[in-house]
């Protein structure tokens, strides 16, 4: 084995992590909202999480981005950080833990359909299946949560925050070379949180008020799911081929739904059940069609 490359079990224990700390973010926010509200939680958790991306550029060391990629860095920053929480922080009002975590499994099927047309990319019809089985688990999903005379506007709030988080794919993917995932990722950081700074006022009398435990839920929020799970999955990149490295994130749904069920007493339902499975059986058989179509590619 060459010494540069880490063990086997160093990249499994990263994928770990990264799986737990994704799982624990759906009940960090449910906690969390019990004392801020949704714009608030967001911008406090990124306070934080900038902070330690902070030291942590000052300890590896980062370059200075170049003036033409500010507008794109801050576009980045809108999608992946001020949108997508935001979104999801007032979509989990009215969307438990474990519903949340399988709805924001959707952004695959959101890529499939940016990459038709918006990037005007050739789209398969196993594709275009596999979006249109994702909408169904996705439907039911919705609906088993709280019962179908509950579907509301939280669930697509959810959606808007895939969708959003497969526009900053979308972008990273086409637009950026220049950086390393390092520098990608602090730069993502702080410009969302620069945008979320409009909510700043009253924040200070939510943190004075907030309780301990909530307190101690959103500093989580900051250092794992939102700064250290970043890290250790561009660490994970780095040796492992995307697509089998995203196989790792289908994980991510049942270790919400069990973390919820511990912290917050939550059952999920058959039905979130069952469009939890078909869900990540759309987003699954899409992620093997592109993986066969790059082992074509290659051979």
């Amino acid at each position: 084995m060459n010494p540069l490359t880490p063990s086997p079990l160093k990249i499994i224990l990263a994928m770990a992590f990264v799986v737990v700390c994704w799982g624990y973010s759906p009940t960090g926010i449910h906690i969390g909202l019990l004392a801020y509200d949704p714009v608030h939680l967001a911008l406090l958790r990124f306070l934080i999480a900038s902070v330690f991306m902070a030291v942590v550029a000052v300890v590896r060391g980062i370059h200075l981005p170049k003036l033409r990629d500010l507008p794109l860095l801050f576009a980045l920053g809108f999608f992946a950080v001020s949108l997508h929480h935001v979104s999801i922080n007032f979509g989990q009002q009215g969307v438990s833990a474990g519903a949340s975590s399988v709805l924001a499994q959707t952004t695959p099927l959101f890529s499939t359909l940016l990459a038709r047309f918006v990037f005007k990319d050739r789209v398969s019809v196993w594709r275009w299946g596999c979006v249109m089985l994702g909408l169904v688990g996705v439907v039911i999903v919705v609906a088993g949560d709280h019962g179908f005379g509950s579907i509301d506007a939280h669930g697509l709030l959810i959606l808007l925050a895939a969708l959003s988080w497969s526009l900053y794919f979308g972008l990273q993917k086409h637009h950026t070379g220049r950086y390393d995932g390092l520098t990608l990722v602090c730069y993502t950081v702080w410009s969302g949180t620069a945008l979320l700074l409009i909510f700043l006022p009253g924040l200070a009398d939510q943190v004075v008020n907030a309780p301990l435990r909530v307190q101690w839920a959103v500093f989580a929020l900051g250092i794992f799911p939102s700064a250290l799970a970043y890290l250790a999955w561009a660490y994970v990149l780095a040796h492992v081929d995307l697509s089998r490295a995203t196989m790792t994130l289908y994980l991510v749904p049942p270790t919400a739904m069990l973390i919820a069920s511990f912290a917050l007493g939550e059952r999920p339902t058959l039905m979130v059940g069952v469009g939890a499975v078909v869900v990540l059986i759309s987003v699954l058989a899409l992620n093997l069609e592109r993986r066969s179509v790059v082992q074509v590619a290659r051979a």
